[in-house]
């Protein structure tokens, strides 16, 4: 009888844990399957809800933002003060609201644009008059990055838009406010 040798007993070993092997593979590749699918499954469920609570979100900021004559031209506004308005429903229950529920379904990062950009907005009084020359400024680049935010939430996490670029298409003199702060 032939006397065993170490090349028999890695093959013997081999043909043991190549099973072995597969079906851990196979049962770690299933489970990353499954958490991916369940992620898609989820975020498919919350798309819908999601863009309705952007869109309420930044009704106020729309409507700070539009021109006087775009205001006044939709009839039931007639007689309304367009940033009062805006005010008001920034500060409603239902406001608040909207807020919880972006906290709790939102990514991190569009969580904490907004958390800037609000905590900017409440404490505007103690910014003082030295920081007036800076607050257009500093709104499109809060607002800007929470616009950016709600884009790679939507599904563009690669976008090389900046802030600039997100309020250009609707304010006009964007460009030369852009050159005069990078100035």
């Amino acid at each position: 009888m032939e006397e065993k040798n170490w090349i028999d007993y890695a093959v013997a070993i081999g043909s043991i844990a190549t099973p072995i092997l597969v079906i851990i593979l196979t049962a770690v590749g299933w489970k990353f399957r499954m958490s991916l699918e369940r992620k898609n499954e989820l975020d498919n469920k919350l798309r819908d809800d999601r863009i309705d609570t952007y869109n309420k979100i930044l009704e106020p900021f729309i409507i700070m933002l539009m021109s006087d004559a775009a205001w006044e031209s939709d009839k039931k506004n007639k007689g309304k003060d367009r940033n009062d308005f805006a005010t008001n429903k920034m500060l409603s229950l239902e406001y608040r609201r909207l807020g919880f529920k972006l906290a709790l379904m939102a990514p991190d990062s569009l969580v904490k644009s907004y958390n800037d950009l609000m905590t900017y907005l409440y404490n505007i009084e103690e910014t003082g008059a030295d920081k007036k020359d800076t607050f257009l400024h500093d709104m499109l680049k809060l607002l800007g990055t929470f616009l950016i935010e709600i884009r790679k939430s939507m599904g563009n996490e690669t976008t090389k838009l900046d802030y600039w670029d997100m309020c250009e298409w609707w304010m006009s003199d964007t460009r030369k406010l852009k050159n005069e702060y990078r100035a």
